[in-house]
């Protein structure tokens, strides 16, 4: 006799319930646990899933994986814990424990969703960016990316393409691999001390930094637990001068790290909420993730100081001419008009309405990437897909939100206040609204 499947069991379930179950019966941190559980299970199957866990050491899974993917029973698991929030009596929750709830449904929609993607089905970009980042992508046409290249090709002067013109400009600018450490160092230093005034941050806070190779990301944020982080800087290609700064705040100061570390501190070890132990990265919270930590590079340096702490310790110290700095913060804003290019190359490219080839040319011609960078970054849509939505529609959504909250540039003060509570709580795209 077959064993009768998780939704047979749901099914039963409901048929001998009546009225509403009591809270007992669908208390919130035993779904929690069963959550962080499954989690955990999935990544031993995707190396790239599980971003962190720093959770009860019994929890992990308990010995080898199956040969064979276990698909149905995890999506069965996901779906009866989604069953259940929706049994959660919330009439006595306070709007915290709202969001809680909230979140959980999001991240079990993400994770049910995934498990999907993994058993072999298939969604349009569209389609898994709101299943698995509750987000929905503006689209963008050629005529609008045109119409912003055409201001960077005026403000680019000599001959050949616009992205042979930039990349002849921007060698000037590009860190020496011998001074990369010093200058990183620098910036990060920065950043922590300028956030730290702020958040106060966890006396035992701290990271370790490596460079490595053969990567197709930039850099990247392993969080430990204990308000610890390893640092990784991929150094396949030349680091630019900008990205000294850009790279500190999102993997450390106040991003990645810091995002982490707060929420360890609030919501783990404060509340107990130990869900949030487990960083699945296919879901609604990598779109705060990445959206705070490149909102966060413009509240730590803020405009103009920004370029002055560059011309007076980074420019010096990588050895690029610091009287250059401005008509290059130029250039770079220009260029950051395009940043939407990059997520139209990647929905065409996995809708397969366009090749690899026709994905990094138009990466070359309108986020002006060399070649071999261009291939680079195909490489990241095979492995993270629709992730990418998750830093350009992320740094938007969380700045409009601290805006819409009083945290505007004008009020520096307010605009941190906001932005830690932002850090601190559970948030998904829809709720930023």
């Amino acid at each position: 006799m077959k064993k009768p499947t998780l939704l047979f069991t749901l099914f039963i379930f409901f048929c001998l319930s009546c009225g509403k179950p009591s809270e007992s019966d669908v208390e919130m941190n035993s779904i929690s646990e069963a959550y962080v559980k499954l989690v955990l299970e999935i990544g031993q199957y995707d190396l790239d899933f599980v971003d962190a866990y720093y959770g009860p050491e019994e929890w992990k899974p308990k010995g080898e994986k199956l040969a064979v993917f276990p698909s149905t029973d995890f999506r069965e698991r996901a779906f009866l814990l989604l069953m259940q929030l929706e049994l959660v009596n919330s009439d006595g929750f306070t709007e915290l424990e709202q969001s809680r709830l909230n979140m959980m449904k999001k991240q079990l929609t993400a994770v049910k969703t995934k498990v999907e993607m993994m058993a072999g089905k298939s969604f349009t970009f569209d389609e898994e960016a709101k299943l698995l980042y509750d987000a929905e992508p503006p689209h963008y046409d050629l005529a609008h990316f045109d119409s912003l290249l055409s201001d960077l090709d005026h403000a680019l002067s000599g001959e050949g393409s616009i992205s042979e013109r930039y990349a002849a400009y921007a060698s000037q600018f590009v860190i020496p691999k011998d001074k990369l450490d010093a200058v990183f160092r620098a910036a990060i230093t920065e950043a922590r001390k300028r956030t730290d005034l702020h958040f106060n941050l966890p006396e035992n806070e701290n990271f370790a930094l490596e460079y490595v190779n053969d990567k197709s990301w930039s850099g990247y944020n392993y969080y430990q637990g204990n308000s610890q982080s390893l640092i990784q800087l991929n150094t396949d290609f030349p680091i630019y001068i900008e990205r000294a700064i850009d790279l500190a705040c999102h993997e450390g100061y106040p991003g990645h790290h810091v995002f982490n570390a707060l929420l360890e501190q609030n919501l783990v070890n404060g509340k107990g909420w130990k869900e949030f132990s487990v960083y699945p990265l296919f879901s609604p919270q990598s779109l705060i993730a990445e959206g705070s930590a490149n909102y966060g590079i413009n509240v730590a340096f803020p405009g103009a100081e920004r370029i002055k702490f560059e011309k007076e310790v980074l420019f010096p110290l990588a050895g690029i001419d610091p009287n250059k700095a401005e008509q290059y913060y130029e250039i770079q804003e220009l260029r950051a008009k395009l940043d939407y290019a990059g997520n139209e190359a990647a929905r065409k490219y996995l809708n397969k309405e366009i090749s690899r080839e026709e994905a990094a040319k138009w990466l070359e011609k309108y986020l002006l990437y060399e070649p071999d960078r261009a291939l680079q970054r195909t490489r990241f849509f095979d492995q993270y897909r629709s992730y990418v939505i998750n830093y350009n529609l992320g740094r938007d959504l969380v700045a409009n939100y601290i805006e819409k909250q009083g945290g505007t540039a004008d009020q520096p003060e307010k605009r941190w206040e906001v932005f830690k509570v932002l850090l601190s709580n559970p948030h998904t795209a829809s709720g930023l609204k």
